[in-house]
């Protein structure tokens, strides 16, 4: 096997708006599917069942495959991988442009999902191994944008996808996402590799024995349900409670999810201040669960809910950095941050996939307010988790200034 490893005398800024570009370009493509569902169910004639897989796609493969392919990142170097994921969403996103049936969509958005995880685990992988020691915090905030960017492009796609249809707009994506990946082949710079074989049954005994993987994916995944809970019905919620039209829902589902990228920078400038992050992480989720619980609570004005979601967002946006920037403290070795981020994006994506679906059965069944629960108890189990964070945080601290001997 390779590994990658790089001089860490500068950072090169240049690089890294690169790499987070193909994060911003690869997250249009998780949010493509909403905007364009409707356009899609009529075209094909698809039942809300199987359209509602195209919006599932993506959290399911993710929730299998984020290990598998953070492993492989590891073996055959990050760059690779973030071409090709690239390369890949692009020519699925070109061949499910022309599908005439659900089977050949479907197919295509579960190879463009495993596309998009090339790109969010071996983006981080690599934006870890070139930031300066001093900028790593800011590197990962600036990263952690990509999500809430990626999905308001998305959201505010609806005017060009009218003009253009479901299949233009597919095509438009294959377009850029091809042409982003030569860039990245050009701009991002083939690190240098020492020889490190091992097999790759040692690898992943090594990632599934270590406590860290489990712990930062276990953190993602509470905060994702949470946060895809809110954001994956509050355009219902705004139609419903402030009486707008679906369009406006969405603008202002748009301007709170971009409050969450305000938060992505806040958190990485505290944390290059020197604020601990188990201290930002254990504030963060409290303030979650008061601000979430919050937003379904009826009997408040609507105003007030609205406001109390792009607050959650903009908190939200503090736990990716937090988490991304512990995954090289608490890799198993240096050579598994690869691996050890996969497993964070596959936490990621199991409390996508649970998140909505738990948030819809209870609302169904109980009301909106009933969802307040879900979140409080999320957010409860999260400061479970990040007690036990901390404590490993504090434990590296000792060692790490305990005298040698």
């Amino acid at each position: 096997m390779m590994r990658e490893s790089s001089t860490k005398t500068a950072t090169p800024w240049a690089v890294l708006f690169v790499l987070v570009g193909a994060g911003v370009i690869s997250a249009v493509q998780v949010g493509k599917a909403t905007v364009a569902l409707a356009d899609v169910q009529g075209d094909l004639r698809l039942s809300l069942t199987v359209a509602s897989w195209l919006l599932s796609a993506f959290a399911l493969v993710g929730a299998l495959a984020g290990g598998p392919i953070g492993l492989t990142t590891d073996r055959i170097g990050a760059k690779r991988m973030l071409v090709w994921g690239l390369a890949v969403q692009g020519v699925t996103s070109a061949l499910g442009s022309v599908a005439a049936g659900a089977s050949l969509l479907l197919a295509m958005r579960v190879v463009e999902g495993l596309g998009f995880l090339c790109v969010i685990i071996a983006a981080p992988v690599l934006i870890v191994r070139i930031a300066a020691a001093g900028h790593r915090e800011r590197a990962l905030s600036l990263w952690a944008t990509f999500m809430p960017v990626g999905i308001t492009l998305s959201l505010l796609a609806a005017s060009p996808l009218a003009a253009v249809g479901w299949r233009g707009f597919w095509i438009a994506n294959a377009v850029l996402l091809l042409g982003y990946g030569g860039l990245a082949a050009i701009a991002v710079p083939t690190a240098h590799a020492t020889a490190a074989p091992r097999k790759i049954t040692v690898d992943i005994r090594d990632t599934l024995a270590a406590p860290g993987p489990w712990l930062l994916a276990g953190l993602f995944a509470a905060f994702s349900a949470s946060f895809f809970a809110i954001f994956g019905f509050l355009p219902v919620i705004l139609t419903d409670r402030l009486a707008v039209s679906p369009e406006t829902a969405s603008l202002l589902t748009a301007a709170a999810v971009m409050a969450s990228a305000a938060g992505n920078l806040v958190c990485g400038a505290m944390l290059n201040k020197g604020l601990q992050p188990w201290q930002l992480l254990m504030a963060s989720f409290a303030l979650l669960g008061v601000t979430g619980v919050g937003v379904f609570l009826g009997g408040a004005p609507p105003a007030a809910n609205y406001a109390l979601s792009v607050a959650f967002a903009f908190v939200g946006g503090f736990i990716p950095v937090i988490v991304m920037d512990a995954v090289p403290r608490h890799a198993p070795r240096s050579e598994l941050i690869g691996a050890t981020m996969g497993f964070v994006m596959q936490g990621n994506n199991v409390g996508l996939a649970l998140g909505p679906a738990a948030t819809g059965l209870i609302a169904s069944a109980f009301g909106w307010s009933a969802v307040s629960l879900l979140v409080a108890g999320l957010a409860l189990a999260a400061g479970l988790l990040g007690w036990i964070f901390r404590a490993r945080e504090m434990h590296r601290r000792v060692t790490a200034t305990a005298p040698s001997t």
